[in-house]
Formats: structure tokens, C-alpha cells, sequence
């Protein structure tokens, strides 16, 4: 295994919408984290997708989180997996890179489904797990052990993005540092 490389990683960020977040389990530091985790990603440089689920319905991703990832044209779905999805499977082959970066809620399903189809196409998969959530706690604990059986690298927001900054001296490390202060 090796570390992951920001000119190989895209940030995908599933369903973080305005019916939706305040009903997951302690939602606002899941908001908290998603939005340092977003905001970090746009200061890389990191590509990003973000879905919504019938937005119709549950409405559209959420103000901060939206402010937080910068510019994007969100990828309608109805399907619980985001390959479900043409719009959304058009933006990933047009993005071409090998590692992803994904969360969303709910974890044990949307999330979940995405993951293992990716995992089933052959890309790496990081998942923050502080940046997913579902209503139960424990939907989202089971959704995570079984995505990391499967293969996923399951760790935290923080430790991904210190990770594709590598180096104290590097040219982004303060404003990473400022990011998750």
C-alpha cells in the first residue's frame, strides 16, 4: 500500500443535503468536519464530485458544505449507489483519478453502496469516517466495519489530508494546520 497522491485523488461528497443532515446523528459535528475536510480538499486542489439524492425532495446540499467545496454542478440521483447515477458516472470517468476520497450520509446505505461498487472496480477508497454519518450510531459503525472488510481505508478527515500535505515545509501545510485548528 502506499500513500495516497493528490494529483491521483478525487473528493466525492454523497447526499450532504438540507432534509437530510440535521436528521443524522450528531449532525452538527459531522457538518463541522465536512466542512474542514472540504475546505482542505479546494486548498489542494483535490477534484471533487457532489451528489444529491432527489433534491426535489430533500432539498439541496447544504449551504456551508456547498461554501465550503467551492464551485460544482452536483450530480442527480435517485439510486442509492452513485453508479446508479449517468450524471454521476459521466463527472467520475471524466475526473480519471484512482483514489478516492468518499463520504457522505447515510453511511449504510448510499455511502456504503458506492463504496463497495468502487472497491469492486479496482480504485482505492479512503472514507472519513468523521465525515459520514447515518440516524443510528450503530448503522454507521456497521456500515464502516463492513466497507473496511471489504477493503476500504477507513480513518479521519485530519489524517487524510496530512497526508496528501506530507511534509511540515510543504507550501500548504499552514493553511492545513489553520484548517483543522
Amino acid at each position: 500500500m502506499k500513500l495516497m497522491d493528490r494529483n491521483e485523488t478525487l473528493f466525492l461528497a454523497i447526499d450532504f443535503q438540507e432534509r437530510l443532515l440535521p436528521a443524522m446523528h450528531e449532525h452538527q459535528v459531522l457538518e463541522d468536519k465536512i466542512c474542514r475536510l472540504a475546505k482542505g480538499m479546494k486548498k489542494l486542489g483535490i477534484p471533487h464530485i457532489v451528489t444529491q439524492q432527489y433534491t426535489k425532495g430533500i432539498g439541496e446540499t447544504v449551504p456551508s458544505v456547498a461554501e465550503a467545496i467551492g464551485k460544482f454542478t452536483h450530480a442527480e440521483k435517485t439510486s442509492f449507489s452513485c453508479f446508479g447515477s449517468e450524471e454521476f458516472v459521466k463527472q467520475f470517468e471524466a475526473a480519471d483519478k484512482d483514489t478516492i476520497v468518499a463520504c457522505g450520509i447515510e453511511a449504510h446505505i448510499c455511502l456504503q453502496q458506492t463504496v463497495i461498487e468502487l472497491l469492486a472496480k479496482g480504485y482505492r477508497v479512503y472514507v472519513p469516517a468523521d465525515c459520514t454519518s447515518s440516524r443510528s450510531q450503530e448503522d454507521k459503525e456497521r456500515s464502516l466495519a463492513r466497507m473496511m472488510s471489504a477493503g476500504a481505508i477507513v480513518t479521519t478527515y485530519e489524517a487524510i489530508l496530512y497526508e496528501l500535505v506530507r511534509d511540515a515545509k510543504a507550501e500548504d501545510f499552514k493553511a492545513i494546520s489553520k484548517i483543522v485548528k
